[in-house]
């Protein structure tokens, strides 16, 4: 069990630090750890079903011992009174997500992020997607002249359903000057003078909510003032409900953004080293805590592995690994200054991992592909499991155990800094092993205590995977979620199943479960849950087969606390007990 140290409260949420200890549940975990962790006290963490259950507490409050289920294939346990880790409620994330939608209103955090973030100029909307987009400068993200129009909509609707937003500050020292479109840049003579404008982080006189368009230089203070005039209870309170990331991927600015790395044809740009990469954060990031010292910031935004070792290449990397120096710098600053600022350690995770070839993440939903995207969540926590990759092979050499990995570069290197992965994509956007996938990392996620996760969609359409969300934040329509505690669940199969469970810190006899099955065929289990409570029936919820939608699937009988479930080939079942 993970020891309390210290409650504080981040976005409005009711929060705590937590030692560095094992984390519960099934499938060969490591464990996670340390860093921040956090349940909310708003409606927004997690609801009672409305489902039909039934329990009835033990008269003396002790735990009770459960029965023998029927002979199954596979053992789940559930341990109410062990391995208990609050759960953040910022892990149920997505990008650019619209909060009007049914399908995403339940979800917890927005982040506006991407390659245009970068080069994005909030006094008059323009931006430049750099190489994804033929380094042209445009309105792409709005029309509009109205001062950081682009996002103050998306805000305000996040804000509305309760949720709260990340917003991305450029740091790389332009952004676009103009909405001109005509392809790239380059065509302009002098164009890093003539069609960008110089972005500083702090700006010397007063702030406005009308900047001067004439200056040819943007500051970024100015516009975290901005939002803080728009939206001023969202910065009320210990932390406020808008935070801040430290642009994005500057591990790939050479190649993707380029032009702003000083090259002028198909060559990349100038290589970031870790020194002008520590050196803008510390200058963004104490310019943001400023304007708004309550603010969360994250950073740096790396965009995958190699980024993490070395910051890709950086010509000043001589062999220290990239995060450990990062956080030992913000560290540092800390030290020398007597305030932290940076909140949370950003990661973007898209998976490497491949069936016979053919990269997970792609459009493709081969029987092998299928096979290995469901198998790939496991290399987020399992020291046992090595998937087929460049990472593993190349890299690591065996297991990439991604999250104790990191988690343990934060308990070195700077304590009490959170762990988000504000992109990550399993693929499977249009089939039931996408679901599978997101469900598994969700699970995954509350689990190990990761901090925050924005899901980012590489489709125009994602079903299976907002069903995956569904399985823990809607399961039921009408906002039925999983608790806000997470509890030990195990499972005699790690590899073809996966098992999570949840109780609400307040109404600790609601017991949620999540059990997954990984195979392509179905599998029968058996599962006993030691609480207090004594239980007769759950409430069954699944996502399977060609529906994107949970179902329900009416009532399991549970005597003595154990009960039978088949679960079908690629499925995702969530069993209420308790209400």
């Amino acid at each position: 069990m993970k020891r309390l140290i210290a409650p504080v409260a981040l976005f409005g949420f009711a929060l705590v630090v937590t030692a560095c200890g094992g984390g519960g549940g099934g499938g060969g975990s490591s464990g996670g750890g340390g860093g921040v962790s956090s349940s909310s006290s708003s409606s927004s963490s997690s609801s009672s079903s409305s489902s039909s259950s039934s329990s009835s507490s033990s008269s003396s409050g002790a735990l009770i011992t459960p029965g023998t289920p029927a002979t199954a294939t596979v053992s789940f346990e559930i341990h109410s009174d062990t391995g208990r880790q609050q759960i953040s409620p910022l892990i149920y994330g997505i990008n650019s997500g619209d909060f009007t939608n049914a399908a995403i209103r339940h979800l917890t955090f927005n982040r506006a992020g991407g390659n245009r973030m970068t080069a994005y100029n909030w006094e008059t909307n323009a931006s430049n997607a750099g190489n994804d987009f033929f380094n042209q400068n445009d309105n792409f993200l709005s029309s509009s002249s109205v001062p950081g129009a682009a996002f103050t909509g998306q805000i305000q609707d996040t804000l509305n359903a309760g949720g709260a937003y990340l917003m991305t500050i450029p740091m790389a020292g332009y952004v676009a000057a103009d909405e001109n479109g005509g392809g790239d840049v380059n065509q302009t003579p002098d164009f890093i003078h003539t069609r960008f404008n110089v972005s500083l982080p702090k700006k010397p006189t007063a702030f406005t909510t009308t900047p001067d368009l004439t200056d040819h230089t943007v500051y970024e203070d100015e516009f975290v003032n901005l939002l803080k005039v728009k939206f001023p209870t969202a910065f009320t309170g210990e932390h406020a409900k808008i935070g801040f990331m430290l642009d994005n991927e500057p591990d790939l600015w050479s190649s993707t953004h380029r032009r702003l790395r000083g090259s002028t044809d198909a060559s990349e740009g100038a290589k970031l080293t870790y020194a002008e990469l520590f050196q803008r954060t510390e200058d963004y990031a104490s310019a943001i805590k400023d304007v708004a010292p309550n603010a969360l910031v994250f950073g740096p935004a790396s965009y995958g592995w190699q980024g993490f070792v070395d910051l890709q290449g950086a010509p000043d990397a001589a062999g220290r690994d990239f995060i450990s120096t990062y956080l030992a710098e913000m560290k540092a600053y800390e030290t020398a200054h007597g305030r932290r600022i940076l909140d949370v350690l950003d990661l973007h995770w898209y998976p490497e991992a491949t069936g016979g070839g053919v990269r997970i993440t792609e459009n493709n939903n081969t029987d092998a592909v299928v096979a290995a995207r469901v198998q790939a969540p496991r290399s987020l926590y399992d020291s046992t499991y090595t998937e087929t990759s460049w990472i593993t092979q190349f890299s690591t050499g065996g297991p990439i155990n991604l999250i104790p990995r990191e988690m343990a570069k934060i308990n070195a290197s700077y304590p009490g800094t959170g762990l988000s992965f504000s992109e990550y994509n399993y693929g499977g956007a249009n089939h039931i092993s996408g679901g599978v996938a997101e469900a598994d990392v969700l699970g995954i996620f509350g689990r190990e205590g990761v901090f925050a996760a924005n899901e980012w969609p590489l489709q125009s359409s994602e079903p299976f995977i907002l069903g995956g969300f569904a399985m823990y934040r809607n399961f039921d329509g009408a906002g039925g979620a999983f608790g806000d505690t997470s509890i030990d669940a195990t499972t005699s199969d790690g590899s073809g199943t996966a098992i999570y469970a949840s109780i609400d810190a307040a109404h600790p006899e609601r017991v949620v479960i999540v059990m997954i099955n990984r195979t392509n065929a179905s599998v029968t289990t058996g599962a006993r849950v030691w609480e207090t409570a004594a239980y007769t029936t759950g409430h069954v919820y699944q996502l399977a087969g060609a529906t994107a939608t949970p179902q329900d699937k009416g009532t399991v009988a549970v005597s003595g606390n154990a009960f039978n479930m088949t679960l079908p080939a690629y499925s995702v079942t969530t069993v209420v007990l308790g209400s």
